[in-house]
């Protein structure tokens, strides 16, 4: 029988959900619903018996309990642990092991005794396997099982690593990961091909004997996922929907991830609302999609059909806010990005004045300014207003080895040809190619060999820049510290990195500020280079007058788009203009073909970046606006 549900927001959720602001906040909640298990049950002499995940999910739960262990004197004495999984093969020492994982994170700060500890055996003959794995239920039995399992959730639906076609009543065994899985993973090994197939998990139906079951997810990344999880029909393919059968099953969500979900995506299906032009705009543009009409043909009956009875009650008649709604997309669309001189500028994204704007394009990687808004930057070139781009980081992480082989040998005949000296160099490129010769996976790169990769990410951005028509003065290089760590994590933020953002703010003065805003990159470096400029724009703001009248420009195109709902500036490309996008694209020759991180999307980055304005151009034109060849897409950041 299905779950009660009492609460109509939320009846299409078939298991509990708590959603909280931050992924930091709900970590928090988490480690201290941990923590007062273990004292609960040290106070009664017993043992506290925790299933533990791995990967980036609970990272933040674990580095919350090692901070209750050091300053509340949390005790792990009294825990055992049993981990869900390991790669197979995996030795323990290597850097993917999620033996090394757990001691890093986690066992290595705490008090918790060896013998406690419990990662399945990646090490192990075949042969050997299904003896393991039934000793290793046995274990779990023998202590009590276990009182809370902790779980993450893959983009297939996976669990622990029980891959789509687990069943429900599996147990602890070796299993074949999933394509998809595997390519999550490919960075951390570096390449996909170097990612083990198999692994050892605990089964869905160990997971079920859990007294408490706690699922975490965060970021906008894993909202698809969930909402098929939490509100999807149980099948195999989704073996996350199985948790639906469980009554000890508790999500905790941060707000990106409970996005999709029908109270916060459409929560007009559930609710009455409070229609604030905002919500007005989602929920009509969703009835176009909803019906396949354009907006200026929708009716009272479309609206009263599909759930949207209240809107057109209390805000309409319906072809009043069709025709609200229709002018506002159709005020968003502008082939002035820079503001039209001389035009009334009331109905428009942008001012007018000052006619000829001072532009500054902030591109976290030497690459983005021209993947995600190629066609607006050219744009305001031509159209005269003084543009500045600024490559917040190096990319110096992101160039295949092979190229700076060949750029140095390059560098050392093109020596050679002017009767230069080569001994130096020819030294060093013998290093390098030792070096490349016996490099693992996430090892970090010789300074010489972080150089090389630097210097051709700067000489393609150079390249991209021109030919998008800026001079060389307007290109600006801040090589950010905080990117320089020569491996994926990178260091914590520091004054350092807000002050040359500052100076460089305060040398152009700009009206205009385009920042990238499309934070699913994988590595976390747009997120981090926006939340640079922020800081960097509030310290301003208390003492500099120029950024009362400075506007921020969110742009999207790398790793994703804006909703058709959040546009706020549309800036439509011609054919002409979106073949001069992708040559300028075409400069980053070290991106090109095969990226050294593509992240899930296997399509070039020229590819995903056409596509999706050409996606944004169509959904215009299916509401019933003009049909553009494609458009690129902003978001205003009010400050």
């Amino acid at each position: 029988m299905a779950r009660l549900n009492l609460l109509e927001e939320t009846r299409f959720e078939k298991l509990p959900v708590s959603v909280y602001e931050k992924e930091e906040i709900a970590s928090k909640i988490v480690a201290q619903r941990i923590a007062s298990l273990i004292r609960e049950k040290a106070k009664h002499n017993k043992h506290a018996v925790l299933g533990l995940a791995t990967g980036a999910t609970p990272i933040k739960v674990y580095e919350e309990l090692v901070r209750m262990h050091k300053e509340e004197s949390l005790s792990f004495e009294n825990v055992i642990t049993f981990n869900l999984d390991e790669y197979y093969p995996m030795q323990p020492d290597a850097k993917q092991s999620y033996v090394r994982f757990m001691d890093e994170n986690l066992f290595n700060h705490i008090d918790i005794k060896r013998k406690n500890i419990h990662v399945p055996d990646g090490t192990l003959a075949k042969e050997d396997i299904t003896d393991y794995c039934l000793e290793y239920e046995r274990k779990i039995t023998a202590v009590g099982g276990l009182d809370i399992q902790v779980l993450g959730i893959g983009r297939t639906g996976h669990i622990g690593f029980n891959e789509p076609g687990s069943a429900p009543n599996s147990g602890t065994r070796l299993v074949t990961l999933d394509d998809l899985t595997r390519r999550d993973a490919s960075r951390d090994f570096g390449g996909k091909e170097n990612v083990p197939t198999k692994a050892i998990t605990m089964g869905i139906g160990t997971i079920f004997k859990a007294h408490e079951i706690i699922l975490m997810a965060w970021n906008k990344k894993k909202a698809p996922i969930i909402k098929k999880a939490v509100e999807g029909e149980i099948s195999s393919s989704v073996p996350a929907t199985y948790l639906q059968l469980s009554e000890n099953v508790e999500f905790i969500l941060d707000q990106d991830a409970a996005s999709l979900l029908t109270r916060f995506d459409t929560p007009w299906l559930v609710k009455d609302c409070n229609w604030d032009a905002r919500l007005i705009k989602k929920a009509v543009i969703w009835l176009s999609q909803q019906v396949d009409k354009p907006i200026l043909k929708l009716t009272e009956e479309d609206y009263n059909s599909n759930g949207m009875a209240q809107l057109a009650t209390e805000q309409g008649p319906a072809y009043d806010i069709n025709i609200n709604v229709f002018n506002q997309l159709q005020h968003s669309i502008t082939g002035w990005p820079g503001g039209k001189p001389k035009a009334d500028d009331s109905q428009r994204p942008e001012r007018a004045l000052p006619a000829k704007k001072r532009s500054i394009i902030f591109s976290p990687h030497p690459d983005d300014d021209v993947i995600s808004m190629g066609g607006t930057f050219i744009r305001l070139v031509d159209q005269g207003h003084e543009v500045h781009v600024a490559y917040q980081t190096s990319g110096n992480t992101a160039v295949w080895d092979t190229d700076v082989l060949r750029y140095v040998e390059f560098a050392i005949d093109f020596n050679k040809s002017m009767g230069g000296d080569t001994s130096k160099l020819e030294k060093t490129y013998e290093e390098m190619r030792s070096f490349i010769k016996k490099k693992q996976p996430n090892d970090i790169d010789l300074p010489t060999i972080q150089n090389v990769k630097g210097f051709i990410r700067k000489t393609e951005a150079i390249a991209g820049a021109r030919y998008a028509g800026l001079k060389d003065d307007q290109i600006h290089f801040m090589a950010l510290p905080f990117y320089e760590s020569g491996k994926k994590v990178k260091h914590p933020v520091t004054e350092s990195d807000v002050k040359i953002t500052m100076e460089l703010l305060q040398k152009v003065k700009p009206h205009q500020i385009f920042a990238a805003g499309d934070f699913a990159d994988p590595h976390g470096t747009h997120i981090t280079c926006f939340n640079i400029i922020l800081e960097a724009m509030r310290r301003l703001r208390e003492t500099e007058e120029w950024t009362k009248d400075c506007w921020l420009w969110m742009y999207r195109g790398a790793w994703q788009e804006f909703e058709t709902h959040e546009i706020e500036m549309a800036v439509p490309l011609s054919p002409q203009e979106v073949l001069r996008k992708r040559m300028a694209i075409f400069q980053h020759q070290s991106q090109k073909d095969v990226p050294v991180f593509p992240g899930d999307d296997e399509r070039e980055f020229w590819v995903r970046a056409e596509e999706r304005n050409r996606e944004t151009a169509v959904n215009y034109h299916r509401l019933g606006l003009a049909e553009y060849e494609a458009i690129e897409a902003f978001v205003r950041w009010n400050f």
